[in-house]
């Protein structure tokens, strides 16, 4: 019954659209409404409500206001930590700087994909031309020449290992670390002297600590600020961890075959883009930026 209601309303939907039911149910290639957006801000306003949650990302890092009482220390510089995850979302969490561009709201059930922000700038038609590899293939498709990317290198002050997960972050002796997430920005173009994503995302032991040596620092200043994990698991919840975000504001052109190298063979066990949170614009969710 609930998969015929569904076709009744794929069909209805596609009268509409003119887009087909039979692609709309194999893809989920419909956007969905705003009003699914509205709702699901004020289930996390509604969650959140006087339950004493820190800050919250993503947010609009061209915008410094904020109302969150919640204060915590910032993580120490990321070369004083262990580099313990890496993995990315298809399209920008965070809104400003060269991303400010709306992706619209994603698929058809509202968790995140094909939503978020999208570089702002131009690219060349050979930039743009299809490869003939197939990267990050998933239920939700595949990444192509002019997709953006956000990557987060997060970090951690616990003595640990780069793995797949948060759980790469935390220890038996250490369960509640300093975190940072230092977040970069890429657009993927068909360019095989782009930056490659296998580069970027070298780990070495320096110190006696995991790093990305290859971590970019020519995309201007991080805007630095207090913040939580990620992704559409946390549209309608928050997110208990507290987190201090470095996010570059330039965009960085990546070689979209290094991406789908990186996929095929990582410590992280990352095969695909992740899903994109609802950027959170809810002053009473977010910290000021005073950097």
């Amino acid at each position: 019954m609930k998969q015929t209601f569904k076709l009744l309303h794929l069909c209805l939907l596609s009268s509409i659209t003119g887009v087909s039911a039979a692609s709309a149910a194999s893809d989920d290639v419909l956007s969905v409404p705003d009003d699914t957006i509205i709702e699901q801000r004020r289930a996390l306003a509604g969650a959140t409500n006087g339950a004493g949650f820190g800050p919250q990302s993503p947010r609009d890092i061209n915008t410094a206001e904020g109302e969150n009482q919640r204060i915590f220390a910032h993580a120490p510089a990321f070369t004083r930590m262990n580099l313990c995850n890496i993995h990315f979302h298809e399209n920008a969490e965070h809104k400003g700087g060269e991303f400010t561009t709306f992706a619209g709201n994603g698929n058809g059930n509202g968790k995140g994909y094909g939503t978020g922000f999208k570089y702002d700038g131009d690219l060349t038609d050979e930039e743009l031309e299809p490869v003939n590899v197939t990267v990050g293939p998933s239920d939700h498709g595949d990444l192509v020449p002019g997709d953006t990317i956000e990557v987060h290198f997060v970090h951690s002050t616990a003595e640990v290992t780069p793995g797949p997960t948060l759980g790469a972050c935390v220890s038996e002796a250490i369960t509640n670390p300093q975190l940072r997430v230092e977040a970069v920005i890429a657009v993927l173009v068909n360019d095989e002297d782009a930056v490659s994503f296998m580069e970027m995302t070298q780990i070495e032991v320096v110190d006696g600590l995991y790093q990305a040596v290859n971590l970019p620092d020519y995309l201007g200043a991080p805007v630095t600020y207090a913040g939580s994990t990620t992704g559409p698991s946390y549209n309608e919840k928050a997110s208990p961890f507290q987190v201090t975000w470095g996010v570059r504001p330039n965009v960085v052109k990546v070689d979209i075959r290094s991406v789908g190298d990186w996929l095929s063979d990582n410590v992280f066990n990352e095969d695909h883009a992740h899903g994109v949170r609802n950027l959170v614009v809810n002053p009473l969710l977010l910290s000021p930026i005073s950097e």
